[in-house]
């Protein structure tokens, strides 16, 4: 008993803070989308479940809805492609392991701002540094493309969002490589596995936990990512970049011209954290695993 006590004294301020700034703010949020309100004033109309019947005839929501599962799936079969290419080239024995990791993960510590304006300037139609390569090889014509146009801006922005991704990804799937014990691989080259059944066999039994939980963060960084997209877009961002984040902020706040719709931005972000929920609770049952020590 005793020792009871002991635990819940400890894990107390832990739970209060987490109550306080986690549960009670989810709650809160959900009875905000039953109302019609601006935020400012007492002009509050109770609506019920009309914001999320909203949600489900709103085609711009669906359309942002589009091009997260775009940034889920095609970035993410991208980003971790290149995460795992990164980490079998440093882990070969490749000289200066440690500058190649600096310079694979240098994108994360510049402000999103200074990435986007890199990006903008890469895709510039006529004076762009894509352009000019293109121009330089003999590709006029794709040179001629015009990467920021609505219907190619959400593909030209998820080059700029992999390139910034794949170092952080990288860096997680190392520390899992780096954990398993290196006579272990060697033995098993004694006994005659080739390259495929080590990574089979050994590495990715070994790394699964680190796997998963890279996955985990992948899936809520595609469903929440806002700021490069928003900032790639500029200040009247085009609709074929809206994400749900980006959504959740216009009808919240507008653009140029205010909105105030509160009450359907929050229900857009209470949709969000559902969708996070049921994403993540899914990958981790398909991707149950036996854990293994050594």
């Amino acid at each position: 008993m005793m020792r009871r006590r002991m635990i819940l004294v400890f894990l107390m301020p832990a739970l209060t803070l987490y109550l306080c700034f986690l549960v009670f703010p989810a709650i809160q949020a959900f009875y905000l989308s039953l109302f019609e309100t601006s935020g400012f004033g007492d002009n509050v109309k109770w609506v019920g479940l009309r914001n999320y019947s909203r949600l489900l005839t709103d085609h711009i929501f669906w359309l942002s809805v589009g091009n997260m599962l775009v940034i889920l799936l095609a970035g993410g079969a991208a980003v971790f492609g290149f995460a795992f290419l990164f980490t079998v080239l440093l882990n070969s024995g490749i000289w200066g392991k440690k500058l190649f990791r600096a310079m694979i993960f240098m994108p994360n510590v510049i402000a999103a701002i200074a990435i986007t304006t890199f990006w903008s300037f890469v895709f510039m139609p006529r004076y762009g540094l894509l352009t000019n390569i293109l121009k330089s090889i003999g590709l006029e014509d794709l040179a001629k493309m015009a990467w920021t146009a609505p219907e190619n801006i959400i593909w030209a922005m998820l080059v700029g969002l992999v390139w910034i991704s794949t170092g952080f990804f990288t860096i997680l799937i190392l520390s899992g490589a780096d954990k398993i014990p290196i006579d272990m691989v060697e033995a098993a080259r004694l006994e005659g596995a080739n390259n495929r059944q080590i990574f089979r066999l050994i590495t990715l039994p070994m790394m699964w936990d680190v796997l998963l939980i890279t996955l985990v963060l992948w899936v809520v960084q595609a469903i929440t990512v806002f700021e490069f997209p928003y900032a790639f877009g500029g200040p009247e961002i085009n609709q074929n970049l809206y994400t749900p984040s980006i959504y959740l902020y216009i009808m919240g706040f507008g653009q140029r011209d205010p909105i105030y719709q509160l009450g359907y931005a929050t229900a857009i972000g209470v949709t969000m954290f559902l969708m996070m929920v049921i994403s993540v609770t899914v990958l981790r049952l398909l991707l149950r695993w036996d854990q293994v020590e050594y």
